[in-house]
């Protein structure tokens, strides 16, 4: 009898096991599509040379991120554009297009040619591969969110939905990790005159390999509720659920912005403010992304046990008392593991938040809607913030007062903090909640 009890049901353990693949699957090309996006930022300090020939490195740099924050400002059109598909056409239609087209701006990216063979077109068709780029995104995370936070066990969202977020520190990770091999194989003059487009072909192939991990997909979006009047509506979402959308929006200012902060603008802050090798920053970055990767799980597991808002709520008290002493003493640090350390204790603060990120928007709004209310609040806010942060903070550096992009990234931690405060615990009670309570014991809503 107890051997009995023990063990589970046959069928439970097959839908577990269904639930896992569908894990891994949606997150297969999420990492690809992170992936694609993020090189661009680290490959950054050997192709803004190409692109942009003349003023200083701090100038040169400064463009190059007004085109990375231009792939952010079509991330809300991708948003809404593959959010409404997904509601409508399915989660796993979605997921397709959007890693099809990220591979056609990766692919693009790598073609280019400079600054020295067609001039001002260069930097104008480079604008152009990264609009691709930030749409594909726009549509990626609320999709991906959706279709993770949908298959995840219920009582363990938490634990199974955080991967969406190891799998884009994956991506970032990847960027950085396929760096370092280049910088080890490669001279400095090379890497600036053609080693920098080998993460893009890298990245364009990986792409196709998603696309067809993705074409396996079973689908989590119900007919019934694909063919509703308000499914993937614009204005059935903002009439029916503005508070949501407003938190959505609060949340992702803080989170967005501190996590660039602490990732892509770090590498940058490394080596332009605080004076140290940029092969020692990859280097040091590296193994400090493996390890905020690694955290993610945990942090997402907590979240099971204490709920959504407690972490969001301990995220904006931490982020807003570290910021300004954090950065103020990276500006000065010397050593890679003092430098790694530091970043660290900044990641393990904004994990409070990226763990359960697309998870806690997931659990506000109904399924009919669901990836358009996560993706394009999210994306309008990412565009508006965490898209400007590396902008920002060397616009404030350039200007000569660099501590003032400290108190600028304090401000949003407080906005987090306040949003945290005014959202219901979705831990318990919630749209996703209801939808698994309401299910069959068993099974998988769109899995055979």
């Amino acid at each position: 009898m107890e051997a009995n009890i023990a063990a589970p049901p046959l069928d439970e353990a097959a839908d577990r096991r269904r639930r896992i693949l569908a894990i891994v699957g949606g997150s297969s090309g999420n990492l690809v599509e992170w992936y694609d996006f993020y090189v661009y930022s680290f490959t950054a300090l050997y192709f803004a040379p190409a692109f942009f020939p003349s003023g200083d490195r701090t100038t040169q740099l400064l463009n190059a991120a007004g085109i990375f924050a231009a792939g952010f400002l079509v991330r809300p059109l991708g948003g809404w554009l593959f959010g409404t598909l997904a509601d409508r056409r399915g989660r796993r239609f979605a997921m397709m297009a959007s890693v099809l087209l990220m591979c056609a701006g990766s692919l693009a990216v790598a073609l280019l040619p400079t600054h020295a063979s067609i001039g001002i077109a260069a930097p104008m068709l480079l604008t152009v591969a990264r609009l691709a780029q930030g749409l594909s995104v726009g549509g990626e995370y609320g999709t991906a969110a959706t279709y993770m936070s949908e298959v995840a066990l219920p009582g363990h969202r938490g634990f199974f939905a955080s991967f969406q977020y190891v799998t884009l520190i994956g991506g970032q990770l990847l960027a950085v990790l396929v760096l370092v091999v280049l910088e080890a194989l490669l001279t400095t003059e090379e890497m600036r005159a053609w080693g920098w487009r080998i993460p893009f072909v890298i990245g364009a192939l990986a792409a196709v390999v998603a696309l067809f991990l993705r074409r396996s997909l079973h689908e989590t979006q119900s007919a019934e509720k694909a063919h509703r009047p308000e499914a993937g509506s614009l204005l059935a979402l903002i009439r029916q659920h503005p508070r949501p959308v407003l938190l959505v929006m609060g949340l992702t200012a803080g989170g967005s912005l501190s996590f660039y902060v602490f990732t892509t603008y770090m590498q940058k802050y490394l080596v332009n403010t605080a004076g140290m090798p940029v092969r020692t920053v990859s280097a040091t970055m590296a193994v400090v992304l493996l390890i905020f990767m690694c955290l993610q799980p945990v942090f997402g597991a907590i979240s099971d046990h204490v709920g959504r808002r407690v972490m969001l709520l301990i995220f904006g008290v931490l982020g807003a008392l570290m910021t300004v002493p954090l950065l103020s003493v990276l500006a000065h640090v010397t050593l890679p593991i003092e430098a790694g350390l530091l970043v660290l204790a900044g990641l393990a603060v904004v994990s409070c938040y990226t763990s359960i990120s697309g998870l806690v928007k997931a659990e506000l709004f109904p399924g009919e809607v669901r990836a358009l209310g996560v993706g394009l609040p999210y994306a309008v806010a990412n565009a508006l913030f965490g898209g400007t942060a590396e902008y920002a903070g060397l616009w404030f550096k350039s200007q000569g007062i660099e501590s003032g992009f400290f108190w600028y990234v304090t401000g949003f931690f407080i906005l987090a903090l306040i949003s945290a405060w005014f959202m219901p615990e979705t831990r318990i009670e919630s749209h996703l909640a209801r939808e698994h309570g309401a299910a069959p014991a068993r099974g998988l809503p769109g899995l055979p």
